[in-house]
């Protein structure tokens, strides 16, 4: 008996495993695209444009580096989306503009939010 409960258990986790790494490609296809829309700090905004593509992002911004979007990379989890910037910067300007590090998401159809920790947010609409 206990041997088809050990078996039972490894194929559980085989097809646990294999839906959790389902679940990650399903969000990377969906966030994938070209969005444009605006950022936000304390009231201030500016419209930006970013293109998500197989695990790189690129964007511009309207207002010179507010926010500061450049290209680099990302990696999502289900709730956080990581960016890797991959742009050399000028000192001369609020470091903290630039897309990096950890940032909260949710997405609804055609809709994708992003917040940081200092409660800066993108409110991108997919193309």
């Amino acid at each position: 008996m206990s041997k088809y409960f050990s078996l039972s258990i490894s194929v559980f986790l085989i097809l646990f495993s294999s839906f959790s790494c389902l679940d990650e490609d399903e969000i990377s296809f969906f966030i994938e695209g070209d969005y444009s829309g605006t950022f936000e700090r304390n009231g201030e905004q500016g419209k930006v444009e970013i293109t998500f593509s197989n695990g790189t992002f690129e964007g511009t911004s309207e207002k010179v580096k507010f926010p500061a979007l450049c290209n680099g990379t990302y990696t999502l989890t289900p709730k956080e989306i990581t960016f890797q910037n991959e742009c050399p910067w000028t000192a001369e300007f609020d470091w903290t503009l630039i897309l990096n590090g950890k940032w909260e998401y949710q997405q609804n159809a055609n809709e994708l939010v992003l917040e940081n920790e200092l409660g800066d947010r993108y409110e991108l609409s997919k193309k």
